[in-house]
Order: C-alpha cells, then sequence, then structure tokens
C-alpha cells in the first residue's frame, strides 16, 4: 500500500485536499488514507481514512513515510519530508489580499519568513485555480521552485455537480432552515494586525450581526462563518435567527446552502462567485485594509461584483434588494466569472489526480 496524508486546516475534512480524497477513493486504488485531525478520536472523517493528531509519533511517522502529502496550508514544524514523498500544496484561495512575501507583516518576522521560504522548496506542485492567482503566486511564494498546475480548484467541483441540489436540501435540512427562507452567509476575513499584533483572542465581529438579523425579519437566517484562526474567539451570537457555523466542517456545503454571500476581502467571493448567486461586500475599513494592513493585488473596487456597503443600512438596504442588486451588478459578475472561476467546471479534482497519482 501506499500512503497519502492529508493535512486540510490543521484538522478538518474539508476543502481541496477533501477534494482529492473523494477523488482518489472513488477509484479504489490500493492507498491508506491519513488524515492530519485537531484532536484524538476526531468523528468527521469517514470510514477508510486514519485520524492523526499533530505533534504526536504517529504522525511524525506517517508524514516520514508518506509517498504523498496533500496539504492547503504551510505544515513547517509537522514537516520532515523525505527523498521520494510527493509534497501537492493545493493553498486555500485566490488572492485578492497579498500573500506570502508580498504580506508586510511577513517582513515584520525575518526569521518566520525564512521557515517559510523553507517550507515552500519543499512543495513539489502547487495548485492554482486560475492564470491571474499564478502570477500571484511566482511572487508571493519565494524559494518555489516546483510545478504549478493551473488546474481549477477541486473544493469547487462540487458546485457544479449533479448532486448539488441534494446538498442544499440536506445542509438546509441538517441546519433547520425552513423552506422559503432566505439564507444569509456571512462571512469576513480575518485580520492580521489583530492576529500578529494582539493575538487570536482580540478578534471582535464589526457586524452586529443580530440587529441586521432582527431587521432583515423572520423570513431570513444569517449563518455567521469565521476564519478559522480567530472562530474561536468569537462565542454565538445570541439571536435565534443567526446561526453560528464557524466549526461547520466544510464551506463549500455551506455555499450550496446560502442564498446570498456577505464578506469583505475573503477568497470565498470568488468561490461562491461559481453559483452566481449575488454576493455583497461589508467593507467598513477599505481604505485601511487595502492601504495600511495587508494591500491588494487588483482594483477591488472596480472588479467587485456586488455593492461595497460602508455601515450596516446600506448593507441591510442592499440584501432587502436582491433582485436590483442582480440586475444593477449583472455586467461586473459575469466579468468576474470569466476572469476568476473559468477553470471551475466541475472536474478539477479528475484533472488534479490524474497529473499526480495516476
Amino acid at each position: 500500500m501506499t500512503g497519502v496524508v492529508y493535512n486540510s486546516f490543521n484538522g478538518r475534512y474539508s476543502d481541496n485536499p477533501r477534494a482529492i480524497y473523494e477523488e482518489l477513493a472513488r477509484r479504489d486504488g490500493d492507498w491508506t488514507h491519513l488524515w492530519t485531525a485537531a484532536e484524538p478520536g476526531a468523528g468527521a472523517f469517514p470510514p477508510g481514512t486514519t485520524p492523526i493528531v499533530p505533534g504526536t509519533q504517529e504522525h511524525r511517522r506517517a508524514v516520514a513515510g508518506a509517498t504523498h502529502i496533500v496539504a492547503n496550508v504551510e505544515m513547517r514544524e509537522h514537516l520532515r519530508k523525505t527523498p521520494g514523498t510527493v509534497f501537492l500544496q493545493t493553498w486555500h484561495g485566490t488572492a485578492l489580499k497579498r500573500i506570502g512575501y508580498d504580506n508586510r507583516y511577513v517582513h515584520a518576522n525575518p526569521a518566520g519568513f525564512e521557515r517559510d521560504i523553507e517550507e515552500y522548496r519543499r512543495w513539489d506542485y502547487l495548485i492554482s485555480p486560475n492564470a491571474f492567482t499564478s502570477s500571484v503566486f511566482h511572487s508571493a511564494f519565494r524559494g518555489f521552485e516546483g510545478e504549478i498546475l493551473e488546474t481549477g480548484y477541486p473544493r469547487n467541483d462540487i458546485l457544479n455537480a449533479p448532486e448539488r441540489d441534494r446538498v442544499r436540501a440536506e445542509v438546509r435540512e441538517s441546519l433547520e432552515i425552513e423552506d422559503g427562507q432566505i439564507v444569509v452567509l456571512y462571512a469576513p476575513t480575518w485580520r492580521d494586525n489583530l492576529y500578529h499584533e494582539q493575538g487570536p483572542g482580540s478578534f471582535r465581529l464589526a457586524l452586529d450581526v443580530d440587529e441586521v438579523a432582527r431587521r432583515l425579519g423572520d423570513d431570513h437566517v444569517l449563518l455567521l462563518r469565521l476564519h478559522f484562526l480567530v472562530a474561536d474567539a468569537v462565542a454565538d451570537s445570541s439571536g435565534d435567527a443567526v446561526l453560528n457555523v464557524s466549526a461547520y466542517e466544510d464551506i463549500r456545503e455551506l455555499y450550496l446552502a446560502a442564498d446570498v454571500l456577505v464578506t469583505d476581502y475573503s477568497s470565498a467571493m470568488f468561490d461562491f462567485a461559481i453559483t452566481g448567486k449575488p454576493l455583497l461586500f461589508y467593507t467598513y475599513d477599505l481604505e485601511h485594509y487595502r492601504d495600511e494592513m495587508r494591500g491588494f493585488y487588483f482594483d477591488f473596487e472596480s472588479e467587485a461584483p456586488g455593492p461595497l456597503c460602508s455601515d450596516m443600512d446600506e448593507l441591510v438596504s442592499a440584501l432587502a434588494d436582491l433582485g436590483g442588486t442582480r440586475r444593477q451588478f449583472a455586467e461586473r459578475y459575469a466579468a468576474f466569472r470569466q476572469r476568476y472561476c473559468y477553470l471551475d467546471d466541475g472536474f478539477a479534482a479528475r484533472r488534479v489526480v490524474d497529473r499526480i497519482f495516476a
């Protein structure tokens, strides 16, 4: 048998690694599947996989003996790749905000950047969702000398799959969402300045989600999805119409369940655009985030496929008139999809597995 070690966000059964595993499992190859798990006995992983906890002897042995490593995050201290092991780095999003070497917070920690370069040199392959992101990767991941696979993201295959309507219904039922209710998925990105300077516990929501839910009324349900690095810092909302789904294993299923996405600068916008459903942006700190914090790779204000709302009133008004939002941004939405989503045809996982594992 040949062993594959997966790492999705240091412990989840989700994202690109999950989609690649599912494609391998469909092919009935002679593989063992070892999943990096956040805690012992994690129950999210399917039969036929073995959860292993980072930092344990079991995990170190698995990584050292793997024929393939499939990860969507840097592994750093968990990775001691041996000769003959193939490292497939899937990454986890099209880049609006600056990443890797291009992120100013990296330059504030030279020792950390040296560790990053060491990590990038271990990657044999790097998945890219589109040509724009491929160009970003060349500048952001300095030291990487492997091959960029411009295939689209395997995780997004489900958004075009024949079973997408069934998945939507199942997820909505599991969340006890009633037929006819409009589901608003709110997925803000994290703020590097708070995380790096004050720690993950310093994160606070800038949007009063309870008040938004109250103003939208009972025919709406608001789902709150926070970045995995700060999700534990924000307690569940007290409102009945707000569901904190930050612990939900895989956001792509939430994309299907939702009717509209509200975000700010998260790469979730590129994935959600595949669905064709409305995108709204709560950009209360746009100038600060763009000019002083993270910075963007393109002119977000001119390309955003939906309204940029600077306060709650603007956001609630846009949510109350989704039909008008669709019409107003139809042309820009189409251009956005053509530039960033053209490879998301439902067969990205097949292309990756054919290239790496066949």
